[in-house]
């Protein structure tokens, strides 16, 4: 009896000291290392890391940190995966491309937190984009359809995209082209301002911040013949009209013209220009009114329309921001040139293509004046006044817009040149004929 007292005693002490001396232990963070980074990409990276030691109490959270900073804590950037001690994977994402980052695990129990290693890593630089050409179709002589397709945006987001194009290959951005939006995925591209019976070359383009990519090339003919023959080695822009028509422009000095003659059928405000055929009829019209020369509808994409002088009057006629030249502005193109005595030489279309022989042109200014001839009344003749189409090849002549309404003994004035000779001469015409128009930026 007394033996087994003795021996509960000494048991009942044992508990009593295990639980002291339990009670007495020091409880601290918990012990964590960082496992290496892997897998990474511009905007993704993998890592984790192992509890090693709980601390004496729960693991409740576990995860890793990342800042571009280092000792990032839970206070940026984090993952929470699971709770024990133990290894675990963490998938990092959100990274900014060709980024430095720093990677901490980190564990959590009751004592507080405990981070592992730091671990730095560098993310994926970006890279050109990837993109192939559309096909083209639907082509005119002036426009034709295209686009592309984005299949990898090479890590950085696409801030343009679209198609270039150019009458050499492998057009770039520095050539005309559209600007379609931004993003991958397929686009559609509409190619406007062509030159009719003209071979084009057309890429896709896309730009992000590592630089722009090209898809691969296409190629294409405009229909028609005898297309304009602009100066090659001058830079032309372009403008465009009311009804989507396309022109060249050039500066020469410090003024800027319509390198084409004017063939719009509406005014800017979007009336309608009446296309009057009937003698009678253009005679009186007194609301402006324009013809085709021969009133044939061929010759208006190479020599523009023919308009009386009451459409010119209108004030409308040209395209916004553009507007029919006075005299003292065709007097500034002709001294700017060397005077009206040789002025015509630098502002006709070189060759024979449209201008009979002998024509002594250059082209120098890129003017490329083309003869498209005038509508002329027959006075004197009974009546109606019967007009005839004359001077196609052999001259051609542009209106005024600077004469007195109504016009003094029915004259306008307007600015010509032929084909035999390398001058410009200003005259007066009647304002019922039909003549060319050129237009000026304002």
């Amino acid at each position: 009896m007394k033996h087994l007292q003795k021996t509960t005693t000494i048991l009942f002490l044992a508990i009593v000291f295990i639980l002291v001396m339990q009670s007495c232990k020091k409880l601290t963070p918990p012990v964590v290392t960082t496992f290496s980074v892997s897998e990474v990409t511009q905007t993704t990276a993998v890592s984790g890391g192992n509890v090693k030691y709980d601390g004496g109490a729960e693991i409740v959270k576990r995860g890793i940190c990342w800042e571009i900073t280092k000792n990032p804590t839970t206070a940026s950037n984090h993952t929470t995966n699971g709770t024990g001690t133990g290894s675990f994977i963490s998938n990092i994402s959100g990274l900014t491309a060709n980024t430095i980052y720093y990677v901490r695990a980190w564990a959590l129990n009751s004592e507080g937190m405990g981070y592992g290693n730091e671990i730095s890593f560098t993310t994926s630089p970006i890279v050109l984009a990837t993109l192939s050409t559309t096909v083209i179709t639907s082509v005119t002589f002036s426009t034709a359809v295209c686009g592309g397709s984005i299949s990898f945006d090479g890590g950085g987001p696409i801030i343009e995209r679209g198609v270039c194009w150019a009458i050499h290959q492998n057009p770039t951005k520095n050539d005309d082209r559209t600007i379609d939006g931004i993003g991958t995925g397929s686009f559609t591209s509409e190619i406007k301002c062509l030159s009719f019976a003209s071979t084009y070359y057309v890429r896709a383009y896309a730009t992000n911040t590592a630089g722009t990519a090209y898809g691969d090339q296409q190629s294409f003919t405009t229909p028609g013949i005898n297309p304009i023959i602009f100066n090659p080695s001058l830079t032309y822009g372009t403008v465009t009209d009311i009804e989507g028509n396309c022109y060249k422009t050039i500066q020469i000095g410090t003024q800027i013209w319509m390198a084409e003659n004017l063939k719009t059928t509406k005014y800017n405000d979007g009336n309608t220009i009446p296309n009057i055929t009937d003698d009678r009829e253009w005679k009186v019209s007194l609301t402006g009114a324009y013809c085709w020369y021969d009133n044939n509808s061929t010759n208006k994409n190479t020599y523009g329309a023919l308009y009386n002088w009451e459409a010119v009057n209108m004030g409308n006629l040209c395209p916004t921001g553009w507007h029919v030249p006075g005299r003292a502005e065709y007097v500034t193109l002709t001294d700017y040139l060397g005077g009206e005595s040789v002025a015509g030489g630098k502002l006709k279309e070189s060759g024979t293509t449209h201008w009979n022989n002998p024509n002594n042109a250059t082209n120098e200014s890129g003017f490329t004046a083309l003869p498209a001839g005038n509508r002329f009344i027959k006075e004197g003749l009974p009546t109606p006044w019967p007009t005839e189409y004359r001077g196609l090849y052999e001259g051609g002549i542009w209106w005024f817009s600077d004469t007195p309404t109504p016009p003094e003994g029915g004259v306008a004035f307007y600015f010509s040149m032929d084909h035999e000779s390398i001058s410009t001469d200003f005259f007066a015409e009647r304002w019922w004929n039909g003549c060319s128009v050129r237009c000026i930026k304002n």
